[in-house]
């Protein structure tokens, strides 16, 4: 997989993030790790940046250590929550994955899955049920 640190907890950490980007992967039936780490980060992104600083580090704290990096990554909470509606959540989505933003929806959808692989879905519930609607309706997967 990847070179060991020879520090267990790191060597553990990576293993884990590498797992979660190979269950996006997954989903999307491709080998293209580097596609699934930008769907996954900007999955977090939109996500992290449209919850309130509380619900974010709720949310967070549920994170293996590395993926909370990815999460928490260029994160400015005096700035959020972001009030973007379902088409600015799309386009922010597309540009950070380099996606089309036709896409998105399947993108969304497919990371809430392979996300939901690690999580419970109380408490993914917990998260997406503090977006709008239209927000939610493009992140949830199919259960």
């Amino acid at each position: 997989m990847s070179a060991k640190t020879k520090v267990s907890a790191l060597d553990h950490a990576m293993q884990t993030a590498h797992t979660w980007i190979n269950d996006v992967a997954r989903e999307f039936d491709t080998e293209d790790r580097e596609f699934a780490y930008r769907v996954l980060r900007a999955w977090l992104h939109t996500l992290r940046d449209r919850l309130t600083v509380e619900a974010s580090a709720h949310f967070a704290a549920q994170l293996p250590d590395l993926i909370r990096g990815i999460f928490y990554a260029g994160w400015n909470p005096s700035a959020v929550p972001e009030m973007y509606d379902a088409e600015a959540y799309a386009a922010r989505f597309a540009r950070e994955a380099i996606i089309a933003p036709d896409d998105v929806g399947k993108a969304a959808a497919a990371t809430t899955a392979a996300v939901l692989h690690h999580l419970p879905p109380p408490q993914m519930d917990k998260a997406l049920d503090q977006l709008p609607r239209e927000i939610r309706t493009l992140l949830q997967a199919q259960r």
